[in-house]
């Protein structure tokens, strides 16, 4: 599993745990599918944020699995 704070590391398509806005405080997380890329820097402290394929909007905290790996 790796942290999502290097944009060459996210396309679309892939698993990843998220921290929405509003949960940014308790550090909970949200499972999706990456439909976007949003940050357009290389990297970023806090994770790249991505829009999911639901339309929810968060930085990646962990990227679980890519559509090359099912």
């Amino acid at each position: 599993m790796q942290s999502g704070t290097r944009r060459s590391d996210i396309k679309a398509g892939i698993e990843v745990d998220i921290v929405l806005k509003k949960d940014q405080r308790t550090g909970k997380t949200t499972r999706g599918t990456v439909k976007d890329i949003l940050t357009n820097s290389a990297t970023h402290p806090h994770g790249i944020k991505v829009r999911l394929e639901d339309g929810q909007v968060g930085r990646v905290k962990a990227i679980l699995s890519s559509k090359e790996e099912q």
